[in-house]
């Protein structure tokens, strides 16, 4: 079996409903989904007349006609029934009355006791109930409801974990919850995706149907290799439709117009997959998005409509991230080997930075938003001064730059709480922990998971959890790593937590595994022995 976790996003405590819903259809809903399949169904036969038309050449026309021919003869014998004495006659109502004996349909049939026999059986051995009664067989007893609830609840010091997957060729999205005092991991529930999930953005705005009235919410929108985002709410169960599509997908009435699809860019929708989202936290309607076709989009939730298309880079656009202070700054990185910083309300006001290969992530400092970070395809990371805007992108002087691994650095992160803290992952299949300081790049500690190639590489979001990493990657296995519980870090970091004096085991959570996970004996940093009792070199 073949998997892979392309993206994940961490939910912050407390905001999931205690309860998560089950999905119900209403009347309403019920419309819609039929409305959707009479589409589907009218564009799928559309299309296949029009493969057909293609294709059938006058040879082919005369041979189907023949075989329509031949179908109408089978049809016209199928409707004569053969007697006994070989003629033939036509199948009448009367044969029909015969065959099921409809003259003695009123005669009731007694069993050996005397006893009236229906079709059911004996009635005298069916279940009844008073007209005042509940079914039995239709209620659900009160337990086992409650024990439903009991196995959907999430408490308030959990955390939820978003996980795009795909298995088999199956995409979906996986919601984890975390019990960080459990040290417990485990599979909430699932969504089906239309396609390889490519990245991940969790939202507090309601968006969609059933949202009226309602200010906070708990959804996230999905980027896959498909073109349009959908949006679900995550305290929904079992859900069959999203609650929202973002793109040529949510307009009514879209399976009619496939055939006018838009082949070239446009200002109303995305026409290539989508490879990155970032939601505006201070003006919480406004959703970013950048995609394969070159161009970033920005979404107003309350209408779910497309408000402002913007072509700031020549190649695919794969990161963006919201200035944590000025509210309408967008940063933007693309394969065009670019970074831009623009504001969106004057969206020809720009600034561009460039690297020397294919950009992979780009970052605000959280702790200080004048500076910025860039990781790329060639393993480096890069930090820039926003205040130092070069005259062309080739004159880029960064901060400092580091060759973090020796291949892609596919995923980075930054601590919020932890100033100067960072962590890159690899298509090397490694996870590195750095301390930036006083501009000071130095490794702490370096591991290899068993999860393959890794993808994604995210901390938590809460500060009673800080130091809770999840790492994911090409075997789709998801794990998290407390990097508390790491002698290196707790060095590292002792001065800020002076808690950290006191050394503990460390540990790492994966699915379904209360115990700790080892890796494959990768080092630690800074000269200290591991779980397994290997050591690392002093880097000092």
């Amino acid at each position: 079996m073949s998997s892979m976790i392309t993206t994940t996003a961490w939910v912050r405590r407390g905001v999931a409903a205690q309860f998560p819903v089950k999905y119900e259809i209403d009347e309403q809903e019920m419309n819609r989904i039929s409305e959707l399949a009479r589409m589907q169904l009218e564009e799928a036969q559309s299309d296949l007349k029009a493969a057909k038309d293609g294709k059938m050449d006058d040879g082919e026309d005369d041979a189907a006609m023949d075989e329509d021919n031949k179908a109408d003869t089978m049809d016209d014998a199928s409707e004569k029934k053969t007697s006994k004495d070989g003629n033939t006659k036509s199948t009448t109502d009367d044969d029909v009355l015969k065959e099921f004996d409809m003259d003695n349909y009123d005669n009731e049939e007694v069993d050996d006791d005397g006893e009236k026999v229906t079709m059911f059986g004996n009635v005298q051995s069916l279940a009844y109930h008073q007209p005042n009664e509940a079914d039995p067989y239709l209620v659900i007893p009160e337990d086992e409801d409650d024990e439903d609830r009991e196995e959907l609840q999430i408490m308030p010091t959990d955390n939820l974990l978003l996980s795009g997957k795909v298995e088999d060729e199956v995409a979906h999205l996986e919601v984890y919850v975390y019990e960080d005092s459990a040290d417990n991991l485990y599979v909430h529930h699932d969504i089906m995706l239309p396609g390889i999930p490519l990245c991940l953005e969790w939202l507090d705005i309601p968006v969609g149907k059933n949202t009226e009235g309602k200010t906070q919410g708990n959804f996230v929108a999905v980027g896959t290799m498909e073109p349009d985002i959908e949006i679900w709410d995550l305290d929904v169960v079992d859900s069959m439709y999203p609650n929202a599509i973002l793109g040529q997908g949510g307009k009514e009435g879209q399976a009619k117009k496939q055939k006018k699809k838009k082949s070239k860019a446009n200002d109303e929708y995305h026409i290539d997959s989508i490879l990155a989202l970032a939601a505006n936290r201070q003006h919480r309607n406004l959703l970013a998005s950048a995609s394969a076709d070159r161009t970033v989009k920005l979404w107003d939730l309350n209408t779910t409509t497309c408000a402002k298309s913007y072509s700031h880079h020549t190649d695919k656009v794969c990161s963006l991230d919201w200035h944590p202070k000025e509210s309408t700054v967008l940063l933007s990185g693309s394969y065009d080997r670019t970074v831009v910083a623009a504001d969106m309300r004057a969206p020809d006001s720009k600034a561009r930075w460039g690297v020397d290969t294919d950009v992979e992530a780009v970052r605000w400092d959280p702790h200080d938003p004048n500076y910025f970070y860039v990781s790329t395809d060639g393993g480096m990371v890069y930090r820039y001064d926003i205040r130092n805007v070069p005259a062309s992108p080739a004159e880029s002087k960064p901060v400092w730059s580091l060759q973090a691994h020796d291949s892609s650095v596919s995923s980075f992160d930054i601590n919020c709480t932890i100033p100067g803290f960072l962590v890159t992952g690899s298509t090397d299949k490694e996870v590195k922990l750095w301390n930036v300081e006083n501009d000071k790049p130095s490794l702490v500690v370096t591991r290899k998971f068993d999860i393959g190639k890794v993808f994604s590489t995210a901390f938590a979001p809460d500060p009673e959890v800080t130091f809770r990493l999840a790492v994911a990657g090409s075997k789709g296995v998801v794990q998290i790593w407390d990097a508390s519980t790491n002698a290196a870090v707790r060095r590292a970091f002792v001065s800020r937590m002076p808690e950290f004096e006191t050394p503990v085991a460390e540990r790492t959570i994966g699915v379904n595994n209360d115990d700790e996970v080892s890796d494959d004996g990768e080092e630690l940093a800074d000269g200290d022995a591991g779980p397994d009792g290997w050591e690392s070199m002093d880097e000092d």
